[in-house]
């Protein structure tokens, strides 16, 4: 089995498509994979450091609208089509995948020309710009969310498939008791998880100020915030100018970043949130309450959607960032643990939408594409 993956600019593209890799490399005996990116993307360091080969074209990027412009710069981008195709007839790929960014476009297209069985993967509610043009050409669409497949109408129904997203298999592997043992949590607390994603989340940072004062001492729950690496000095110092003696308080613990997420999932009884497509794949996975703050300027808003589509559910609560404050988190976080019955009702929604078993999905959909 040889296959070619696309992928690129964001971690919401790469992980899913590492995560896909490594489930067709169990499914498949002798599998070759080969990665597509860009040298300016984050695959570039990423993709070759998780010991895959890796090769790369130019290509330049997309109007965030669908419109012929956007048709006509695929087919300009004339250097990068060419070394695609140079890439797909050199590799001779049995199948080719794309994970979204505008490098998956010469990729797919070449794979297409060439008469190669192809899918792509949609993460989000609303599909992004390259995934809605590259639809026309492939053989399977793999989206995240069932409400997707109304902006896939025009394809056949059998083309469109409902998978899930793929999330890393330590997500379901991690237990509650090493997430706690690892992160110094007292099993007799709520854990409230607070992630504002690899960067942080200002908005979400400065509002857990108030948060943390409320609670501090508390002896329901304990707070695991991490803040991203560029705002934990500033939120560490805050919270010393407010009086809050973390060290002796001894229920919330603050953290410039988080080298093992999976343990902290396991651990989590409620988390605030962004809403992006893998975060919120790895919480429905574990079956994890939220409370989501979707990032306002995030491509289509399709954070706005994808959290809406969680709340429909009865998953999670949605705060817009424009409305976010301590008073609002408190009266939220308050209301939740006072109702134990709505939580675990949450708690029990949010697994009913998990799909841990996505990636191995959407790896057997990859591999039954393979010509006889």
């Amino acid at each position: 089995m040889r296959m070619i993956i696309s992928g690129g600019g964001t971690g919401g593209h790469i992980y899913p498509a590492i995560t896909i890799a490594r489930e067709i490399a169990k499914l498949a005996e002798h599998c070759e994979i080969l990665f597509v990116g860009t040298k300016q993307g984050l695959e570039a360091d990423i993709i070759p450091k998780e010991g895959f080969d890796f090769t790369t074209i130019e290509v330049r990027g997309l109007e965030r609208k669908l419109s012929w412009k956007n048709v006509q710069t695929l087919f300009n981008t004339a250097g990068g089509v060419w070394k695609s195709i140079r890439i797909v007839k050199a590799f001779k790929p049995d199948v080719v995948i794309g994970t979204g960014g505008y490098v998956c476009g010469p990729v797919l297209l070449s794979a297409s020309l060439l008469k190669i069985p192809s899918m792509i993967q949609e993460q989000n509610v609303i599909p992004g710009i390259t995934n809605k043009i590259l639809a026309r050409f492939v053989d399977k669409i793999a989206i995240g969310y069932q409400e997707a497949r109304g902006y896939f109408t025009e394809y056949k129904p059998e083309q469109i498939i409902f998978t899930g997203n793929p999330i890393r298999p330590e997500v379901m592997s991690a237990t509650r008791e090493e997430g706690q043992a690892a992160l110094g949590l007292s099993p007799a607390r709520l854990t409230l998880l607070v992630v504002g994603g690899s960067r942080g989340a200002r908005s979400i940072n400065n509002a857990m100020l108030g948060v943390h004062k409320h609670f501090s001492g508390n002896r329901r729950i304990q707070i695991l915030h991490v803040t991203g690496q560029n705002e934990y000095n500033s939120i560490v110092g805050n919270n010393k100018q407010a009086g809050i003696d973390i060290s002796s308080d001894g229920n919330i613990i603050i953290k410039p970043y988080l080298y093992n997420m999976p343990l902290a999932l396991a651990a989590a009884d409620l988390a605030i949130f962004r809403a992006g497509a893998v975060g919120l794949a790895e919480l429905t996975a574990r079956g994890i309450p939220a409370i989501l703050v979707p990032y306002p300027y995030a491509a289509e808003n399709h954070q706005e959607f994808n959290a809406q589509a969680l709340a429909k559910q009865g998953a999670a609560c949605v705060i817009a960032d424009k409305e976010l404050s301590s008073a609002i988190l408190i009266d939220t976080i308050e209301r939740l643990l006072d109702n134990p019955e709505a939580l675990a009702d949450m708690t029990k929604k949010s697994k009913e939408l998990g799909r841990p078993q996505a990636a191995e999905t959407i790896a057997r959909l990859a591999l039954s594409l393979k010509k006889p």
